[in-house]
């Protein structure tokens, strides 16, 4: 027999915790596409007021519309893109034309 006192080992378990993986959200596209009916004024002014463009920017991607057949509006997050989408095409629908849009993943 050993005459040292008995001790007791004690052991912590030290628990790290991992840092979650972020990743950054998708975005996606807004694209404006081009129909034979809603005048390229309208289309000007609805860049203007829905993708905050200038003038000269807004004339740019309309022609390319109209050239194209369609052109990208601006990139956001995917309830953004969703959104502006709709309020595009509620708008025009509102003032009868038939302008449509939709979102692509980047």
């Amino acid at each position: 027999m050993t005459t040292e006192p008995a001790i007791k080992e004690r052991s912590e378990l030290v628990v790290q915790e991992a840092k979650p993986k972020l990743k950054e959200p998708s975005k996606y596209r807004v694209i404006m596409h081009n129909d034979d009916f809603t005048p390229m004024e309208f289309v000007v002014a609805v860049l203007e007021m829905f993708f905050s463009m200038e003038r000269a920017l807004a004339t740019k991607v309309m022609y390319e519309i109209h050239m194209a057949g369609k052109a990208i509006c601006g990139v956001y997050s995917k309830d953004v893109a969703e959104t502006k989408a709709d309020q595009v095409m509620e708008y025009a629908r509102r003032h009868d034309h038939p302008l449509l849009c939709s979102i692509e993943v980047i």
